[in-house]
């Protein structure tokens, strides 16, 4: 088993934030993680699970173990005329597999093309993006127990899907290792394009009748015009989450703040994080290595040698600005470290 020590994690975020991990080991398959968890620098040390680095902010140096979930491989576990159930391994990247089931006509995930992370990320946070959640597709996910060493699985239900929420961020945080998941695609897709985002870039490239690669493409084009490659600027996509306020309290809004968006859901009315943060006058301002994105107040930003605690601190400045104006108390969807 080969435990590192020491060892620099800027390039396993997608905020470039220099902190550096007492321990880490790369798991890439169950017999691996099974082996860890028996051993003394698992049971005497905190740990934390990283996948692609993308929904995580390091404030300081991880003074446990990090464990590099690297479990990978893409597999047909049923299909027939209608549709495919594959299993997934928890290290693979998200994008790709978008990629790989619009290659061979699997529909059902196209509208979260371009999604940083992996595999194993997406059921804890139930990505989405454009009118579709990983939930609507999901089947199942295996985990290992830590206290336990047992193999489990959890099924829809029993995840307790929310809004960028399941039990794993909640009731059972920290207590399983998610090592593959199983989605049920389309052979027959019917695509979605109900945002008018999707459906403008498509009538804009002349698409008709589109197919799940236009889709993918479209989304595809949306997110690179609107959100930085993290390749180039640090960060991790969207910041905060979209709050959800009642309907009285987003009609009183109105009446003092008449441009409001808002859209009505089960809950009363989503408000878009981002469009509070850029009328509380955030949208591209800097502040030395970081800031709020010129194009995207919903994202922020580490220009180069920014630190993490600056940026938790430029976010809780933002939160503060923004219940001062409208009395909305905006969510980290980013992990703090």
């Amino acid at each position: 088993m080969d435990i590192a020590e020491n060892v620099s994690l800027k390039d396993m975020n997608t905020f470039g934030i220099e902190s550096n991990a007492r321990y880490l080991i790369r798991i890439s398959n169950v017999d691996q993680l099974l082996e860890l968890i028996k051993s003394e620098v698992f049971k005497h040390n905190k740990h934390l699970v990283l996948g692609g680095g993308s929904n995580v902010l390091f404030t300081e140096d991880y003074p446990g173990l990090v464990i590099k979930n690297q479990i990978k491989g893409i597999e047909i576990v049923s299909e027939d005329d209608q549709n495919v159930m594959i299993q997934v391994g928890a290290g693979e990247n998200w994008h790709q597999l978008v990629l790989h089931a619009v290659e061979n006509g699997w529909g059902g995930i196209e509208n979260m093309s371009l999604i940083p992370g992996t595999v194993g990320a997406a059921p804890m946070q139930n990505i989405g993006a454009y009118g579709v959640e990983i939930k609507d597709v999901f089947v199942k996910l295996d985990a290992v127990a830590y206290e336990t060493g047992e193999l489990v699985s959890f099924s829809k239900s029993e995840c307790n899907f929310g809004y960028r929420q399941s039990i794993f961020k909640l009731s059972h945080k920290d207590q399983y290792f998610i090592t593959s998941v199983a989605l049920k695609l389309s052979k027959k897709p019917v695509v979605n394009t109900s945002y008018g985002a999707i459906r403008q870039m498509l009538e804009g490239n002349g698409v008709v009748k589109p197919t799940i690669k236009d889709v993918s493409d479209a989304v595809i084009a949306i997110r690179q015009s609107k959100l930085p490659d993290p390749a180039e600027i640090g960060n991790a996509g969207s910041f905060f989450k979209n709050p959800t306020i009642s309907t009285e309290q987003f009609e009183l809004l109105k009446v003092k703040h008449p441009k409001i968006v808002g859209y009505p859901n089960d809950q009363g009315v989503k408000v878009p994080a981002g469009w509070l943060i850029e009328h509380a006058g955030w949208k591209g301002r800097t502040f030395g290595d970081i800031g709020v994105h010129k194009n995207q107040a919903l994202v922020l930003v580490n220009y180069g040698n920014g630190g993490g605690a600056a940026l938790w601190q430029l976010s809780e400045d933002i939160r503060k600005s923004v219940y001062e104006k409208y009395g909305i108390d905006l969510e980290r969807e980013v992990n703090i470290v």
